[in-house]
């Protein structure tokens, strides 16, 4: 069992790029709580330059079996986190990823079960959103029962707008191959971790997807997706990288009134006596319940990486309970993929998906990956930059 360290916890960033440096400023300014840089690691030795006063590797392996880390935070791109995660958990040492946890579920599973062989571990997800006040308080709102039971639920989140030069600026981006997809994978984790956060997984998904709708790229840009649980609560979940002015509206009915959430402000319109009941005592035809409108504080604190950290140090010294857990980042996983996987078959799939069959059908779209994209471009008279052509 990995022992628990009697000081601050050395932490080794695998990842320098965008993300890996911003969490490395938050670690170095001392806003991470008791989490230390001890080591860094990429792949491109540059990337390291402004580590110069820090143990550098350019191997995560070395990394992790060097001793001079007790944890890792992986912000590479996708398909990395499972080798580096499942390496570093069966070396005893602690594992924070960035979002997706995994591009897919069957990658997400195998990760989990090394954390099952190795107990001592911490292994947990960025799920910064988790500590927004915002959604906090809709979550307390939900869980006390304030809106009773649900109905309905709508989340439109179309402020994710990319332009093709954002596409542009990885050759690993947007393709089935360097990210295993697109606005599901990237952008709408964040959201799609809330949903199941909120309000819990449904038992089957029907997803509609667009490939390439809004750019030249080979994955989802635009999605649409309906919800269904048990006991009749449905749920409509759509987003895009293409439509602006975009909005983030999330929109919760239940039968003792109706949630909005927009623009950081949460407005409850509450009603005087729950509508089930209205509905069944009224002798009026066209009368509705009366209710009051309140706006509620939520607070300003806002999504913040370093929190996430600081929580995952103090987990690993057995002082918090960790605020994203990986056994709950699976969940956003298998999300991401249902809606693609039944836009993909034209038909709805039931939860729990079967990761199998997802991880087959995306290895089909990775087969391809690339190439079917720059014969469409070609058709154009086009071929982006981040298209390899052949």
């Amino acid at each position: 069992m990995k022992l628990r360290p009697a000081g601050p916890v050395r932490l080794g960033l695998i990842g320098t790029g965008g993300m890996g440096s911003w969490h490395a400023q938050s670690v170095r300014e001392g806003r991470a709580g008791r989490a230390t840089l001890a080591a860094v690691c990429d792949v491109v030795p540059a990337a390291m330059a402004p580590f110069g006063d820090i143990p550098r590797f350019d191997d995560s392996r070395k990394l992790v079996r060097s001793g001079l880390v007790d944890a890792i935070l992986i912000a590479t791109p996708h398909f990395a986190h499972t080798p580096i995660a499942i390496d570093a958990l069966n070396r005893g040492v602690h594992v924070l990823t960035e979002k997706p946890m995994a591009v897919h579920k069957d990658d997400a599973l195998s990760m989990l079960r090394a954390h099952k062989r190795n107990p001592g571990t911490v292994f947990a997800v960025m799920f910064q959103t988790r500590v927004s006040s915002l959604y906090r308080k809709v979550r307390d709102l939900l869980r006390g029962g304030e809106l009773g039971p649900l109905s309905r639920i709508q989340w439109t989140v179309t402020d994710w707008f990319r332009s093709d030069a954002y596409y542009a600026s990885g050759g690993w981006r947007a393709t089935w191959k360097g990210e295993g997809g697109g606005l599901l994978t990237n952008q709408c984790v964040h959201n799609l971790d809330m949903w199941q956060w909120l309000f819990g997984m449904p038992k089957a998904v029907r997803g509609w997807c667009g490939l390439g709708k809004y750019h030249p790229i080979e994955v989802e840009d635009d999605a649409t997706a309906f919800f269904e649980y048990p006991g009749g609560l449905t749920g409509v979940f759509v987003a895009s990288t293409g439509e602006a002015p975009g909005i983030n509206r999330l929109e919760v009915a239940g039968d003792r009134g109706h949630l909005r959430v927009e623009r950081g402000t949460i407005t409850f319109l509450r009603n005087e006596v729950p509508a089930s009941g209205f509905c069944r005592a009224s002798k009026t035809a066209y009368a509705v319940p009366d209710h009051w409108e309140v706006s509620i504080p939520a607070g300003r604190e806002g999504a913040d990486h370093a929190r996430i950290i600081a929580n995952f140090a103090e987990a690993i010294l057995g002082r918090a309970p960790l605020i994203s857990p990986a056994e709950e980042g699976i969940r956003q996983v298998e999300l991401s993929n249902s809606i693609l996987f039944s836009s993909l078959l034209g038909r709805t799939v039931a939860l729990p998906m079967n990761a199998g069959a997802f991880a087959r059908k995306l290895n089909g779209l990775i087969a391809k990956s690339h190439r079917r994209l720059a014969v469409r471009a070609r058709a154009r008279g086009e071929v982006p930059r981040y298209i390899v052509p052949g």
